[in-house]
């Protein structure tokens, strides 16, 4: 980046799945891969299983909602105004019943280019548990 830039409310990258609509805030490229913001709408149900990262910490400050994070050994129900961090090698999931809000930083991770991705996949391609492991993988995504 080599200049300020600005992206308004409702702007971004957007991408809206099953579960989620997400704007990507921040790019990965814009930071050589350092930095990624998402702002995160958690539609009703939102389910994320438990997975972990290699190198990618996952900031989260909720703005909407109540977010369950579920850890090993314990399950914290996140608030607005609230930020959990959780860094590499720790095992996590979420849970939203009613829906919500939040932004996500990526610190050492491209999750904005996971969205690109998905969102060019086919029905057939997210059913292949194969592919979305390998997929999952390559962008430090690992579930059991």
């Amino acid at each position: 980046m080599k200049e300020q830039e600005i992206i308004r409310k409702g702007e971004g990258n957007s991408y809206d799945y099953s579960q989620d609509h997400c704007f990507v805030k921040l790019a990965s490229t814009e930071t050589n891969g350092d930095l990624c913001i998402v702002e995160d709408t958690l539609k009703p149900g939102f389910y994320l299983p438990r997975h972990h990262h290699k190198i990618m910490t996952e900031v989260f400050y909720f703005l909407e909602g109540e977010v369950k994070l579920i850890f090993d050994d314990e399950t914290i129900t996140c608030k607005p105004g609230d930020t959990i961090t959780v860094p590499p090698n720790i095992w996590h999931a979420a849970s939203c019943e009613k829906g919500g809000k939040m932004l996500t930083i990526f610190k050492n991770g491209q999750f904005d280019l996971y969205l690109e991705k998905l969102s060019k996949m086919t029905a057939k391609e997210f059913a292949d548990v194969e592919l979305m492991k390998t997929i999952s993988e390559e962008f430090d995504i690992y579930e059991e």
